[in-house]
């Protein structure tokens, strides 16, 4: 099928479908993963985004089945569906990996997203990093580009509160095989290899709304911490949750945010939120933790950051090593930390997933060295 991806700035890249038939709207965004595109394709943090991969051969191992799990979650997925809006990659590898279940072009097609191959991705990425991302369309099939151009200059990311169609409607609780305690883990569009580092170190997690109350959920279920997770859009709409975390700030407890998470934290303490001009989306970001000195390789996907000098009473606590934006956070008098890079690593390396002990040892009352 013929394709094409136009963008807000009226430049089309021509290429063929593969995925569903049909038009998806979204911001244009690329990922430097050279693999894991499974993990990144149902990641709820782009949900409203066209993700485009800079490694040119994407599918060359399929799509893995979801009957390979962990702790009664599926071990390669980070939800139970494509949320990318569409999806861009230079050529679609069509051979698969023994342990595959289908194909990267059926995987689309039966979820209902449009793809598509063929593309000087390099031309596209050298864009979107000079001009900034931006707003396009992914359309498979013929359609009016005038028309759809038209239509870019009235949507906005920027304006789409994204999390309310990735919260889940009610609680859920997942169990592991010996609890140790529980964790109220606050679903802005939670990435399950969050969830499975907290299985793994023996929390029942307490998966909430993000609209309701994470102090009466913590009070009710007698949890030992909050977690604020990460999840997709523009921080600067979520002016409820932020009232909501400066009261948790306020309480006390042991707390963490991942990614938004991270920034809804700040936003409770008074800090700024910027937007940066292409994110930071891969598994190779290297940050830097200020207090040790040490410096690892981070797995991100982020399109917003923190303003180091509005923070009050927080501390940096990490920096990107390539731009010095911020990368994580502690409050120097209470049990509260933040990180802006994804320490589950799914996929990516596994540099910090030492921060969920850090996170484990506060709730049990340890000191944990910050």
């Amino acid at each position: 099928m013929r394709a094409s991806l136009i963008l807000e700035d009226g430049s089309v890249f021509k290429g063929r479908g593969f995925g569903k038939e049909g038009i998806a709207y979204g911001e244009v965004v690329f990922t430097t993963g050279m693999v894991g595109y499974p993990e990144a394709l149902t990641d709820p943090s782009y949900r409203g985004q066209i993700l485009v991969m800079t490694y040119p051969l994407i599918g060359n191992y399929g799509v893995p089945s979801k009957k390979l799990e962990e702790n009664g979650l599926p071990l390669h997925y980070e939800s139970d569906r494509i949320q990318v809006e569409g999806f861009v990659v230079s050529r679609l590898m069509r051979e698969n990996h023994w342990l595959s279940s289908k194909s990267l072009d059926k995987f689309l097609r039966e979820e209902n997203v449009p793809g598509i191959e063929g593309v000087d991705t390099r031309a596209l990425v050298k864009k979107i990093r000079e001009k900034g991302v931006m707003m396009g369309a992914l359309c498979v099939g013929d359609h009016d580009e005038e028309e759809i151009i038209q239509k870019l200059h009235e949507l906005s990311y920027e304006e789409m509160k994204l999390i309310d169609s990735v919260t889940p409607k009610d609680i859920i609780v997942h169990t592991p095989q010996n609890p140790q305690g529980r964790v109220v883990v606050v679903d802005c569009g939670i990435k399950y290899g969050i969830l499975r580092e907290l299985l793994k170190r023996g929390l029942e997690i307490i998966r909430m709304p993000c609209y309701e109350d994470p102090v009466v959920t913590m009070e009710e279920f007698q949890a030992r911490g909050i977690l604020f997770g990460n999840g997709p859009g523009n921080p600067r709409l979520l002016g409820e949750l932020v009232k909501k975390a400066r009261e948790v700030i306020d309480y006390g407890i042991p707390t963490m945010g991942i990614c938004l998470g991270n920034q809804i934290l700040a936003m409770a303490n008074g800090a700024e939120i910027y937007k940066l001009k292409y994110g930071h989306r891969g598994i190779n970001k290297p940050v830097k933790d200020l207090k040790s000195g040490r410096a690892f390789v981070t797995t991100q996907n982020h399109g917003y950051a923190i303003r180091a000098e509005t923070l009050n009473e927080f501390r940096v606590w990490m920096r990107n090593i390539d731009d010095g934006s911020v990368e994580g956070i502690y409050h120097p008098q209470k049990p509260v930390i933040g990180v802006q890079f994804h320490p589950e690593a799914s996929p990516g390396p596994l540099d910090t997933t030492w921060v969920f002990d850090i996170f484990t040892m506060m709730m049990g009352d340890e000191k944990h060295g910050l």
